[in-house]
């Protein structure tokens, strides 16, 4: 019989480890045939061969869902790249996304009561004691207020925090190993951007600020919703927001073929409108984009969840983008090496480097580049891989502002999204809709060239 605690997650360091080593011994075997297999066809073979078959996905899941915290997340993210896995295969890890084992209802209420002060019956109008959904850090229970609204309410696990300590600390020694055997010293400094971000993550009365700051970003864009947050019903541990009705983006995507391509170009047209801008408009990006994190609203707008990793890039930074898209839409010019430089990026050889980047920017601004654009037939990710692995010597003369790693993630998480999706259609117009409101709306930047 199953124990209440049964849920936690280990939270020693070794212990932890050692989940992963064994996971890593199973799993290695079966990956490396598949690989073989995988690399080893011809062109024009057929190419779906998943890198995972489904006992080994099975055995992902159940391992990471009951590890949470940063294994977790790391295999929500392996969950949305079709180069490595099947649609098959793909939709059994992405019960990673909002399914990992939940807490038991005694512990969400004690978790409650110590962070409001009063029990959940006292608190809340009524208390669901199933969860809607559990994820790498808590789980999210619906509710309803005393003045009779229905809201969702986020509650941490328990020792959640140790654990993630644990899993950055083992992280943080294979990065340090890494950075000093290769002499790719700056990975010690992506590392800590990272890291910070996700120990932030830990904090929802963070999160609650993030999520209004967002919702303020996305101001010029109607057809994009961010829950409304209860200030008087949250704490460090207690996210209670504002319930979105709607279905994920996760649940639409795994019912694949049934979508009219008008459908799926209206969705990925809101996808784009949710990355670029708010970014382009304030600086903000949502570094999450799971597909869990999406909800498919009955007005036809956008619901966003999850603020814990919305992050604030630069105003260089962001200037540097605004004048990207100035030149990709306008016909402006760019210096991708000189502004690249002037938004924080380090070139030990800018002349060599100039090709690389020029590529690196072709290839992720694709979408924009002509008046139509099919995303079930593109490669943007993988094209970007395989770029980065062919000129694998060049890239520790190439050195990023730390910021950007968040930004990346961003980026190819959505870019994932809309492969994903598969829609086809006008994406320059997006585009350039979405960039003329941002800037008509956003707020002036310190940095100018």
């Amino acid at each position: 019989m199953a124990k209440d605690d049964d849920f936690k997650p280990s939270t020693g360091r070794l212990a932890r480890f050692a989940k992963l080593a064994s996971l890593s011994a199973k799993l290695s075997a079966g990956v490396g045939a598949r690989a073989v297999k995988r690399f080893a066809r011809k062109d024009g073979e057929d190419a779906s061969v998943s890198l995972l078959g489904a006992g080994a996905a099975e055995k992902l899941v159940e391992t990471l869902g009951d590890l949470k915290g940063v294994a977790m997340k790391i295999g929500q993210t392996i969950s949305m790249d079709p180069d490595l896995l099947t649609p098959e295969i793909r939709a059994v890890v992405a019960k990673l996304q909002n399914q990992a084992p939940p807490m038991p209802w005694a512990t969400v209420k004690q978790v409650v009561t110590e962070q409001l002060g009063r029990p959940p019956s006292e608190v809340y109008a009524s208390f669901d004691e199933t969860p809607l959904a559990s994820a790498s850090l808590g789980q999210v229970h619906r509710a309803m207020t005393k003045g009779g609204e229905t809201v969702a309410v986020k509650v941490q696990y328990p020792d959640i925090a140790t654990a993630i300590h644990a899993d950055l600390e083992n992280l943080s020694a294979m990065v340090a190993m890494v950075a000093t055997t290769s002499r790719l010293t700056q990975g010690k400094d992506y590392f800590r951007e990272l890291q910070q971000g996700v120990l932030e993550e830990l904090d929802y009365e963070v999160e609650a600020e993030r999520s209004r700051r967002f919702s303020q970003a996305l101001a010029p864009f109607p057809d994009l919703k961010v829950p409304r947050v209860f200030d008087e019903l949250t704490a460090e541990r207690v996210l209670t927001l504002e319930f979105l009705e709607g279905e994920t983006l996760k649940e639409f995507l795994a019912r694949g073929a049934t979508h009219s391509n008008d459908e799926r170009f209206r969705i990925a047209r809101l996808l784009t409108r949710v990355t670029w801008g708010p970014f382009l408009a304030t600086g903000l990006v949502h570094a999450d984009p799971h597909p869990g994190n999406f909800l498919l609203l009955p007005d036809g707008a956008l619901g966003v969840l999850d603020f814990g990793a919305i992050k604030q890039m630069s105003d260089g930074w962001t200037f540097a983008n605004r004048k990207l898209f100035t030149a990709l839409l306008g016909g402006a010019p760019y210096d991708c090496i000189g502004d690249s430089q002037r938004a924080g990026m380090v070139f030990d050889d800018p002349a060599s480097a100039r090709p690389f980047v020029q590529e690196v920017l072709d290839i992720a601004c694709r979408a924009a580049s002509g008046d139509t654009f099919d995303y079930g037939t593109a490669s943007i990710n993988r094209d970007m891989r395989n770029h980065f692995l062919r000129n694998a010597l060049s890239l520790g003369a190439i050195r990023p502002p730390k910021e950007a790693m968040q930004f990346f993630r961003c980026v190819a998480g959505m870019n994932q999204n809309l492969e994903n999706l598969g829609a086809s259609g006008p994406f320059r117009a997006v585009f350039d809709e979405l960039f003329s409101t941002s800037l008509s709306a956003g707020r002036p930047l310190a940095t100018t060239w």
